[in-house]
């Protein structure tokens, strides 16, 4: 039987609302983004993130449900972010969920926004099947993983830093190239010489199976300092080089994701199409469809969330009022503890 799921999602600088049902069509979605209150300060503030959610989300709410035509009884389901992601947004997010679902009696689905992610690319390719090795590649996160099924993850690899998302944007603000930082690096990378910089590949060709940005990053800070190559030819060098960084850690990956039906990308930065196309090239050698999702579902959406929540829904996977927010929520708990001291989960 088909199931409305309302979705909603706070855990960063994005709020969004959306109704999407298990046959997989979207309904009504809505996002509202935080750019302009966060560009003075060249990265997200977690308290001015916290409260425009909080301002905002209500009146988002309303405006999914009146433009899918229905009513708060209509939904089934009611599935909200519960981390991982900024503590304060989070809560917003899914205290809000938690109240609609006391005051009219629907079940609560907590979502893990990584599970958002992870199972949207199902959304818009409907033949895509368990198992498939995924590239999850965000602003907070970079892990290679198995997507086993609805809550079954093997994490093959992680970052054991920075995330590709995290280098991109603070190596545009060190280039000063604006606000949000990967579509900043993106566009000035187009116009630059990715072969101008010598910059490193970290990990690259080792046996380590996990990725390091942060090195990069202070190569990038050099590079600059140097005043030997443009902002442009940097951004381009530095753009390359993460790719490298991507295709090889999932090539190596690739050799250990038996029987995956498709190499997948999601997150922020899946929606770079010089990292797209680098991924569809290797998934092609491997004689594999690669998988990605359309640009605005790569980034952080509610549709994703409505949509995980509506494969949980269906296999009995709800939550109790008492569901905690989550800082940190690994996709595989048992997982074994990659190396480093900013190791991402």
């Amino acid at each position: 039987m088909m199931s409305l799921i309302l979705g909603i999602e706070s855990s960063c600088d994005e709020t969004a609302a959306a109704l999407v049902t298990s046959d997989r069509r979207i309904l009504a979605h809505k996002l509202a983004g935080q750019e302009s209150a966060h560009r003075p300060y060249g990265g997200v503030v977690p308290e001015i993130a916290a409260r425009a959610h909080v301002e905002i989300l209500p009146a988002l709410i309303e405006d999914v449900l009146a433009e899918a035509g229905v009513s708060l009884m209509d939904v089934d389901a009611i599935a909200a972010t519960a981390g991982p992601g900024l503590i304060g947004g989070v809560m917003v997010g899914l205290i809000t969920a938690k109240g609609l679902a006391l005051a009219t009696g629907t079940p609560l689905v907590a979502v893990n926004h990584l599970e958002g992610h992870a199972l949207s690319p199902m959304l818009c390719a409907p033949g895509l099947e368990f198992p498939y090795l995924l590239l999850l590649v965000s602003g907070g996160h970079c892990q290679l993983l198995s997507v086993e099924g609805v809550d079954r993850y093997r994490r093959l690899a992680t970052t054991i830093d920075d995330a590709a998302g995290e280098a991109f944007d603070k190596s545009a603000k060190l280039l000063g190239l604006g606000f949000p930082g990967g579509p900043a690096v993106e566009k000035a990378a187009e116009l630059g010489d990715p072969k101008a910089v010598p910059l490193p590949r970290p990990l690259v060709g080792t046996d380590e199976p996990h990725f390091s940005f942060a090195g990069l990053k202070s190569a990038v800070l050099r590079a600059r300092d140097s005043g030997r190559y443009s902002a442009k030819d940097i951004a381009a060098s530095f753009q390359q080089a993460v790719i490298d960084c991507l295709v090889d850690r999932t090539h190596r990956a690739l050799g250990q994701a038996d029987g995956a039906t498709a190499l997948v990308v999601a997150g922020g930065v899946a929606a770079n199409q010089a990292v797209r196309g680098a991924l569809a090239s290797l998934a092609d050698g491997h004689g594999l469809d690669f998988v990605a999702p359309p640009l605005w579902l790569c980034t952080d959406n509610a549709a994703m969330i409505a949509w995980a929540g509506a494969l949980r829904f269906e296999q009995g996977l709800t939550d109790g009022l008492d569901a905690p927010a989550r800082a940190r929520w690994p996709l595989d708990p048992s997982a074994e503890k990659a190396r480093g001291a900013g190791v991402k989960a």
